[in-house]
């Protein structure tokens, strides 16, 4: 049975889930499979990466089902790689991503790291706003970047993100960075909102979960939504692609809430985008 997945606007107007099907580490023989099987079970957002090298089976399954859909019934969100980063750089990257997916626009393209270093992320970003202006995507964002990075790209550009993917967990709370996205309409989206399956097991929130009668992971992901926080979970079996987005039926009492926002340890899984580059 499938379940319908609330949308909440961006900033640029596009409509985007408020929980996505993310394909990290899914090996690319097994991507169509499992995309296809959260299609089934009600997911509309599939977040891939030219990194993950699995862009063709998330088009494989993306086209298969709009055999029977209209193509705004799906939202497909990939990156540029670090090694992509410069303006003519980024847009062959992108003509690549496209011919992978097999698609004829995107919904969302993202900056994957701000690789300080290199100091080339505004020309990539220059790039993206063209893409975004010739309707090859419709909205453009950017991923693990810190407030300097986002900053610099407005100050020079004019153009603001419309959506800064970062690591988010009950255990990495981001909470000035989240303010920032607030304050400047960037929507916050979550990867690795289950900490790497890492704090699953936090007795916290287990005790929540036993409460409620629900699994951690939902527990975990609903704390996301009831902060405005959009999120895609990955999951490689059908029971946790479904249990993942079964979160609807369901809010955290307030106390539940607050009990959560204090396991703030500033504890990242990924890397720190300091060290990317």
């Amino acid at each position: 049975m499938s379940t319908s997945v609330p949308r909440t606007a961006l900033a640029d107007g596009t409509e985007i889930d408020v929980l996505g099907y993310g394909v990290y580490k899914v090996p690319p023989e097994d991507t169509a499979g499992l995309c296809s099987t959260a299609l089934a079970a009600g997911y509309r957002l599939l977040d891939t990466a030219a990194l993950y090298g699995n862009e063709t089976g998330v088009g494989a399954a993306a086209r298969a089902f709009l055999e029977g859909a209209d193509r705004q019934d799906l939202f497909i969100t990939s990156k540029v790689w670090n090694d992509d980063h410069g303006f003519d750089a980024t847009l062959r990257a992108f003509d690549a991503t496209m011919d992978r997916l097999g698609l004829d626009r995107l919904d969302l393209y993202l900056i994957h790291w701000p690789c300080a270093p290199r100091d080339l992320y505004v020309e990539s970003w220059r790039a993206l706003d063209r893409l975004r202006a010739e309707g090859r995507v419709r909205s453009i964002g950017v991923s693990n970047f810190q407030r300097p990075h986002l900053e610099r790209l407005v100050t020079e550009t004019g153009v603001v993100p419309a959506i800064n993917q970062i690591e988010l967990h009950p255990y990495l709370q981001q909470r000035e960075l989240r303010a920032f996205h607030a304050l400047h309409g960037i929507a916050t989206q979550a990867w690795s909102p289950l900490g790497r399956g890492r704090v699953l097991d936090d007795p916290v929130i287990v005790r929540i979960s036993e409460e409620l009668g629900c699994t951690p992971a939902q527990v975990i992901l609903r704390w996301h939504l009831q902060h405005g926080i959009l999120t895609i979970p990955k999951a490689s079996s059908r029971e946790r692609i479904s249990s993942n987005l079964d979160v609807f039926g369901f809010t955290l009492e307030e106390a539940h809430v607050a009990d959560l926002d204090v396991l703030d340890r500033d504890q990242r899984f990924g890397s720190h985008p300091d060290r990317v580059g």
